[in-house]
């Protein structure tokens, strides 16, 4: 590729014209036709399979992403970016070959084994500081040195003797949580698969069809381009899975709406980000998140997917009232209709939306695997779309898949790059030990606790996407919040006299003191002291014992989306917000009061969570799921009012209270 045919941009991407930018997006089109290709033929391991999707992706991003830009905005020369990222590529690629040569020599690298792992090491965390800054590719450092060198010097809990070079190295590739490891597999199989979908349903013109809909819907309502905002995003979000770019996409068209109906540009900032962040909460993409805890817990994704269907709608509720009660305090009138119908819209472009996701939740609600429904999701999209105006025809089709791999090489390249600190975190014990230190500071106040995750996240999100953020908080703090979810039905059986004979047993071995106690009849709260003050390594055991698989499986679900919900936060909560600040560019609004405006339309990223831990909100349960959701959704409007001094009328500082 010559650097003349580069078009020098101030942005953080390169793009290109002509020729390389043909070879370009051949490329593209090709690395995505291969993963479809290996999802349905296995002819790789997958470890090989994770690593050649490493190598593809880190090969695109040193070209697409540049060291470095000078103050005049010229990228370094791209020539030495593309001999950059073949060298990771390449590296990457022999060490997927060379796994069962270094098991003949005894775990042992040879010279060229040396070189490919340094560089495919050091490739990862360039290239992660040039699409996600500074902070993880510290942690990286910090986590590799930590387990090899300085851990020896730290004292307390977080004491860890030291590994040799060659063992951490074999371990950040080979391991099971490592580079390839993994979550290498959930972003070389799902993610991708589903970001090539969400790619084919916007070039089909679905994204258009969306934003019509919702005017068609919502657009002569109190609040109605508000509403109209909230409806776009959050089916945006079942395509896109990014706040931000999400934001930027509806944005463009629903905060000059909301504008011209008399919110103020700050408010109007704040609800497209604060309906933006609700769609990676949408069923059934959810972003990344939701294949990632479906690895984690071992939940099926489509288990995940319907069970978080109802928060994600209470959470969009709780951002319409906010708009609803803003228009009718300052008395705003309903948008005037613009000829946009539900039907006209129907006709121009609803086939290429409600076919392919309706499709894609028949197979996984079948049974299929989520990667088998994104591969006849696609395949639908180019069929629906033959029943609207935007047929896609073989140029259409080869533009998607282009769209979906560049639209992948931040994420792949993040995802592979953070199995080097999940690596670390469980080779050295780290998320047992985080989780043991969050236990005792909450002193089993599971609300205590969940305050402590959101300040973890969002200290985490000023530096870490979305997805990331979770990871790292996942690992260390999951643990932990599940136990004590778990514990809350251990204390009901305790209290009620119902343990069996054997749990019994262990409680009293635990706590020989409180026998006395122990054998009367307990309060709650009595009950509530003796468990929660358990050590681990009794608490544990009583829980097997205790709490039916159901349970334990619903706690386990809760604890990761709490943690997942909470990640959010980082798209509206100043002083680092990217959604918001991105919409504060589109509605030319200061960007901290857009930033303070979407964290309070947002508040349901704080409650519905809560609710996760205190209530069979995830059960599966779906009559207790519905009740719990219709009471959730008066107490969110209570507070919304209670919040904005306003029902259908204003009120005062009384009734507020």
């Amino acid at each position: 590729m010559a650097q003349s045919d580069e078009i020098e941009t101030t942005s953080a991407l390169r793009s290109f014209t002509g020729l390389p930018d043909a070879i370009l997006s051949v490329i593209c089109c090709l690395i995505a036709v291969g993963h479809i290709y290996v999802a349905f033929d296995p002819v790789l391991s997958e470890l090989q399979r994770n690593a050649f999707h490493f190598a593809g992706f880190a090969a695109l991003a040193a070209v697409l992403y540049p060291m470095w830009r000078g103050p005049d905005g010229k990228a370094f020369p791209v020539a030495i970016d593309l001999i950059f990222g073949l060298a990771v590529a390449a590296s990457a690629v022999w060490l997927s070959i060379a796994e069962d040569a270094i098991y003949d020599r005894g775990v042992k690298f040879a010279l060229p084994d040396w070189i490919a792992a340094i560089i495919c090491i050091l490739g990862a965390i360039e290239l992660t500081r040039r699409v996600a800054g500074l902070i993880i590719p510290v942690l990286i450092i910090l986590s590799l040195t930590y387990v090899a060198y300085w851990g020896q010097f730290v004292g307390g809990v977080f004491s860890f003797p030291g590994l040799s070079v060659e063992t951490v190295a074999f371990r950040s590739i080979y391991g099971d949580d490592a580079m390839f490891g993994s979550i290498a597999r959930i972003s070389s199989t799902y993610v991708f698969l589903f970001i090539i979908f969400g790619a084919f349903l916007l070039r089909s013109g679905a994204g258009e069809f969306v934003i019509n809909m919702a005017r068609a819907i919502a657009g002569r309502m109190v609040g109605g381009p508000g509403i109209v905002a909230i409806i776009a995003s959050g089916l945006t979000g079942t395509i896109s899975g990014s706040a931000v770019a999400n934001t930027a996409s509806t944005g463009v068209i629903t905060i000059p709406l909301m504008k011209r109906a008399g919110f103020a540009p700050k408010f109007a900032g704040g609800v497209e980000a604060a309906a933006s962040t609700g769609g990676q909460l949408m069923p059934p993409i959810m972003g990344a998140g939701a294949f990632v805890m479906a690895s984690f817990t071992q939940i099926p994704y489509e288990t995940i997917v319907a069970v978080a269907a109802l928060p994600a709608l209470l959470y969009f509720l709780s951002v319409a009232f906010f708009v609803r009660i803003e228009a009718r305090r300052h008395n705003l009138p309903p948008m005037p209709s613009e000829g946009q119908t539900l039907g006209s819209a129907f006709r121009e472009g609803g086939a290429s939306f409600f076919i392919p996701i309706c499709t894609l939740i028949g197979l996984l609600v079948a049974g299929f695997t989520p990667t088998y429904a994104a591969v006849f999701g696609i395949i639908a999209v180019v069929a629906a779309s033959w029943l609207t105006r935007n047929r896609m025809g073989p140029r259409a089709v080869f533009e998607a898949f282009v769209l979906g791999t560049k639209g992948m090489v931040l994420t792949a390249v993040l995802l592979c790059s953070v199995g080097l600190i999940v690596n670390v975190i469980a080779t050295a014990g780290i998320g047992n030990t985080f989780s043991l230190m969050i236990t005792s500071w909450a002193g089993g106040n599971i609300l205590i606790a969940i305050i402590l995750i959101a300040l973890a996240s969002l200290i985490l999100g000023m530096g870490l996407p979305v997805t990331a953020a979770y990871i790292v908080l996942a690992t260390l703090s999951a643990p932990a919040l599940s136990g004590m979810i778990s514990d809350q039905f251990v204390i009901a059986e305790l209290a009620a006299g119902a343990l069996p004979d054997a749990a019994n047993a262990v409680l009293l071995f635990g706590v020989p003191e409180q026998a006395a106690l122990l054998a009367g009849p307990l309060t709650y709260d009595e009950a509530a002291g003796i468990v929660r003050g358990l050590p681990l390594e009794i608490a544990a055991p009583l829980r097997d014992l205790v709490v039916p698989q159901s349970v334990a499986m619903t706690a386990l679900l809760s604890a990761h989306m709490i943690i997942f919900w909470l990640s959010q936060d980082s798209n509206v909560t100043p002083p680092v917000a990217l959604a918001a600040f991105t919409a504060a560019a589109i509605a030319k609004a200061p960007a901290m009061a857009t930033g303070v405006a979407s964290w309070k339309l947002a508040k349901g990223l704080y409650i519905v969570p809560v609710l996760f831990a205190y209530t069979p909100f995830l059960s599966g349960d779906w009559p207790l799921m519905l009740r719990v959701f219709v009471f959730a959704v008066v107490g969110i409007y209570a507070l919304s009012a209670a919040l904005q001094g306003c029902m259908e009328r204003p009120f005062g500082l009384f009734f507020r209270v």
